[in-house]
């Protein structure tokens, strides 16, 4: 299956530890097509491409996948482009989101697509979620 995984990159990159756990997790059995978002050298600059690179590149693989896993922890109007994208292209979303870094969005807790929510305390804990939603999944 390939996973489109999204997490903040310019709004900070706070929980970049839990993005790699999540994607190290993920990509045992899957193919993530978004492993750089979990890389801790990725600085809140960003990639070495340009903006409609990265724009075009990510609603690309959008697309392309099978499945959308977001951790909505770091608010990040990216993060929130890529749900409305996942929503158009009709993608089944899991969203992950710890409440101890920010409050969920009311655009994303109030949107009826969005019913995978779960809420988390840690690394572990998020994988833990994870393992369980794939493995119904799978």
């Amino acid at each position: 299956m390939k996973i489109y995984f999204a997490g903040s990159i310019r709004g900070g990159r706070d929980h970049a530890d839990v993005y790699r756990a999540l994607i190290d997790f993920l990509k045992v059995d899957h193919d993530v097509l978004t492993e750089h978002v979990g890389d801790a050298n990725l600085s809140e600059s960003g990639e070495v491409l340009s903006d409609k690179q990265i724009r075009d590149r990510d609603v690309a693989w959008l697309r392309e996948a099978d499945l959308v896993v977001v951790d909505s922890s770091v608010p990040s109007l990216g993060v929130g482009y890529e749900l409305a994208c996942a929503e158009l292209f009709e993608k089944p979303v899991i969203i992950l989101h710890d409440s101890e870094v920010a409050s969920l969005s009311a655009m994303i807790s109030g949107t009826d697509y969005f019913s995978d929510i779960n809420f988390y305390h840690g690394a572990d804990e998020a994988v833990a979620i994870l393992q369980a939603k794939l493995a119904d999944i799978d």
